[in-house]
Formats: C-alpha cells, sequence, structure tokens
C-alpha cells in the first residue's frame, strides 16, 4: 500500500472514531494556497480543525511528534484563512486536535488504535 492510501485509510479511520465520539464533519481535505487540514468537525460549540497522522514505524520519532512547529503554524494559517471564508461574523471556539496511529499499536484485530490529542497546540493569538 502507498504513502497516500495508507493516508487516507488513517483519516477515514479517524472520521469514524470521532463521529463515534459524538463529533459532526464540517469539511475533509479542506485545501487553500496554505495547506491543507484533515478534517473539520464540530464538538459541540467548538470547531474543531483535526490533524490525521500515521506512520508505519517509529523512527524519526512517530506520529504525534511529527505535527512539528513548522506544521502547526501551517495548520493554523490554513485555519484562519478556512475561518475567514465563512458568512457570519460570530466566530464559533476553535480548537485543534490530532488524529495519531502509532506504529506497533493495536487493538488485538491488527487495525492501529488512534490516541487522540484534544486541544493539542494553540495559536500564539486566540481565535
Amino acid at each position: 500500500m502507498d504513502r497516500q492510501q495508507i493516508g487516507k485509510d488513517a483519516e477515514q479511520k479517524a472520521l469514524q472514531y470521532l463521529k463515534k465520539q459524538g463529533m459532526k464533519l464540517i469539511d475533509k481535505n479542506f485545501h487553500c494556497r496554505f495547506g491543507e487540514i484533515d478534517l473539520i468537525m464540530r464538538d459541540r460549540d467548538q470547531l474543531v480543525f483535526v490533524e490525521v497522522r500515521s506512520r508505519r514505524h517509529r523512527q524519526w520519532g512517530g506520529a504525534s511528534l511529527s505535527v512539528d512547529f513548522r506544521k502547526q503554524k501551517k495548520l493554523i494559517k490554513t485555519a484562519s484563512y478556512f475561518l475567514s471564508q465563512q458568512k457570519g461574523s460570530n466566530l464559533p471556539i476553535c480548537r485543534f486536535d490530532v488524529i495519531a496511529f502509532e506504529a506497533n499499536q493495536d487493538n488485538g484485530s491488527g487495525d492501529s488504535c488512534p490516541v487522540w490529542y484534544k486541544d493539542a497546540f494553540r495559536p500564539e493569538a486566540t481565535f
């Protein structure tokens, strides 16, 4: 399986997992000139920007550690652009979550279990 397919599968698993947690999908694979956000979800009164990461092995620190400061800045810029495109003046409370599928971590069926980092990082300026 190639890298893109592994990423798509991880995003689909993350989406199913978050829906089971009561979250609702707003947008998927939102693209703009600043970057991409894998999932945009609603969790009650919060808008949640979700980065999904998957790693087959733990070289270079694993899935969750791959969301480094540079990646965080890109996600924040992309989320700001998304918000600027929304109609209405009332911006929701926003947060950034990371769903990581780490190598060699499964639920006994061979499927890796998601590790959910709620409010994983924050922008310097509050939304």
